[in-house]
């Protein structure tokens, strides 16, 4: 099986530099908090608690707030986390 594009450059990397791909997740994770962090105040703007969210998901409240706080999480739960709350998906 051939390797995509990206894992090359990250084996081209790694080689170079062995703490490539920790380097990668620590950036990953960063982006991740941010864009959950936008969810959360969009959440709060309009108004919504976390539970109110979660019922309307059919979820628990404890998702939502992993998901808040930059969680791994499918990217299935985010759609339904921003249709949820009334926002765009992908984000803007």
């Amino acid at each position: 099986m051939a390797r995509d594009f990206l894992e090359e450059i990250v084996a081209e990397r790694t080689a170079r530099n062995p703490n490539f791909p920790r380097l990668v997740a620590e950036a990953e994770a960063r982006l991740r908090k941010k864009w959950t962090r936008r969810l959360a105040v969009m959440r709060q703007k309009r108004g919504l608690s976390q539970t109110v969210v979660a019922a309307r998901m059919s979820t628990s409240a404890s998702v939502i707030s992993k998901l808040e706080a930059g969680g791994d999480v499918r990217v299935s739960t985010l759609q339904r986390y921003c249709s949820a709350i009334g926002a765009p998906f992908p984000l803007k």
